[in-house]
């Protein structure tokens, strides 16, 4: 695609298209997702999730930008030489300036905001909120500002070069008429021009081979705080991710072997209905003694294990309840539901199908081109090139899907991790049946993980993203800021990315194809 101004006013035009178009889906998202105890009230937390959820998928969208903004000049020209390209690192910063804001000032602020006591005055509760979010903002600055002003360093490995090059007096300029391919330089004023083998090396550089040093500048703020904030990002990405590029492709496909054959009995949906009423006695039973034992200030490492069961518990009998509602739709429309839900299993199978072969291509690419020094294969990286041969938006297209995909997967990962070994609270997100808490929490874990996730798309798509702005961040100066780089060096997130999914892998071998009975989990007392 030739570049240009008309080129650029198209990029410009397509950027604005998008950022609308992902307010507009996540406005939707809101409504459809959000708990009826939230509608019509609760509007700070909804701004936040809006903007949130649009802030990650617009950094994910710029990846893809980046690339194609490369492209707006012609002749392959550089793009910091040339002046019709979109400022994109001053873009970059600004979005995860943002970011970083949001996930560790806004967010937590909004949901102090929206868990506080509702008999209390919004003054009182913004005011409480305040506090906490001070005590937190305080720390962060602290942190950022040490060791931005002692370790906020970039060490670029650079070459000695020594040069032999001597003034020549007038007479040596005399024959300087005999330069020419075959005799390319002179070594000084009173020796012969150089020729023959000797010509190729021109004795501009006499040091040795392993002569290298180290050139150190100082960083950036802003590009500190991203870098900060990426290795946060990466440790979550490198557990969740790996983990979840397996288990989303498998559990869809294993959702469909194990979905329900048939209708059943309106008996049977009455014993069943009774056993999870039953079970939803207990529940509020167990919360309203953990309520006691917190207003009686008993609130040690028992009481949150079992405030963090008592959630689990709740997780899985909703979604009992759905499974429930499945097999015995009611009302008018009872068949059309049941077709509904054929068709919804069939699409699982499709989207684990598809998603099985990102997963492998993702695992491939690492090895290939990311752990093997040097690389192997380019992978995808030739895909996306031959992609954008054929037509200009296919490689980048292909480029979002990939990086949208790995994100998913990272929340895939959280709620396997968290319902499956009982490692933290999860905050699943149900159709018409999701908190603003909840909301909340899945906003700040996507957004702390979409920086490591640019961070890693960056680093395995570095052929492809040459000469952006991003690669310029990741690749020049995350990969070399002191204290960090070996973290990047020697690609630790990338060998734990696929180790972790490995064993995933063998999990799901293992135990993942076997339908199990789901048991009640016992709180302690």
């Amino acid at each position: 695609m030739a570049g240009g101004p008309d080129f650029n006013a198209f990029l410009i035009i397509m950027a604005v298209v998008v950022t609308v178009a992902v307010f507009l889906v996540n406005v939707y998202v809101l409504v459809n997702y959000q708990h009826p105890d939230d509608k019509n009230q609760a509007y700070l937390p909804k701004f936040v999730v809006v903007l949130g959820l649009s802030v990650a998928q617009i950094s994910i969208l710029m990846l893809p930008l980046d690339v194609a903004n490369r492209k707006a000049c012609e002749n392959a020209i550089v793009t910091g030489a040339c002046n019709l390209t979109l400022p994109m690192e001053q873009l970059w910063s600004a979005i995860y300036i943002i970011n970083v804001v949001l996930v560790f000032f806004v967010i937590p602020f909004s949901m102090f905001f929206y868990e506080a006591d509702m008999d209390d005055s919004p003054g009182k509760r913004a005011w409480s909120a305040l506090q906490w979010c001070l005590v937190t903002a305080v720390v962060v600055i602290l942190v950022l500002g040490i060791m931005y002003g002692v370790v906020g360093y970039v060490d670029l490995p650079v070459r000695r070069l020594d040069a032999r090059v001597v003034p020549f007096s007038s007479a040596a300029r005399a024959r300087f008429d005999v330069l020419g391919p075959s005799t390319p330089c002179l070594l000084s004023d009173n020796t012969a021009a150089v020729s023959g083998p000797a010509a190729s090396e021109c004795y501009g550089y006499g040091g040795s081979a392993g002569s290298e040093d180290t050139w150190s500048l100082r960083s950036s703020f802003p590009v500190y705080v991203i870098a900060l904030s990426t290795i946060v990002g990466s440790v979550l990405f490198a557990i969740f991710g790996g983990v979840g590029i397996i288990s989303l492709p498998l559990d869809c496909i294993f959702s469909f072997f194990r979905r329900p054959k048939a209708l059943i009995t309106r008996s049977q949906y009455i014993q069943k209905a009774t056993e999870l009423g039953r079970r939803a006695r207990e529940i509020r039973d167990t919360a309203q003694a953990l309520q006691k034992e917190e207003r009686a200030g008993s609130k040690g490492r028992k009481w949150k294990k079992n405030v963090r069961l008592l959630q689990h518990e709740l997780v899985y009998l909703e979604q009992e309840e759905m499974d429930l509602a499945e097999v015995y739709p009611q009302g008018e429309e009872a068949e059309a539901m049941w077709a509904l839900t054929v068709v919804g299993y069939l699409c699982q199978l499709l989207f684990g199908l598809v998603g099985l072969v990102f997963s492998a291509l993702w695992i491939g690419h690492i090895i290939v081109y990311s752990l093997m020094k040097p690389p192997a294969s380019v992978l995808l990286n030739d895909m996306f090139v031959k992609l954008d041969n054929a037509f200009g938006l296919f490689g980048t297209a292909a480029f979002a899907l990939f990086c949208f995909y790995l994100l998913l997967a990272v929340v895939a990962g959280e709620m396997k991790l968290g319902l499956t070994f009982v490692l933290f609270t999860v905050h699943p997100m149900r159709w018409g049946r999701t908190l603003m808490s909840s909301f909340l929490f899945n906003v700040g874990l996507i957004l702390l993980c979409s920086i490591s996730v640019i961070q890693f798309c960056a680093t395995a798509f570095a052929l492809y993203a040459q000469e952006t702005a991003v690669a310029n961040i990741f690749g020049h100066q995350l990969e070399n800021l002191r204290g960090i780089k070996v973290l990047f060096r020697y690609g630790i997130f990338q060998i734990v990315f696929v180790s972790l999914a490995f064993l995933t892998f063998v999990y799901y071998i293992g135990f993942g194809w076997r339908r199990r009975p789901r048991t009640r989990i016992s709180l302690t007392g």
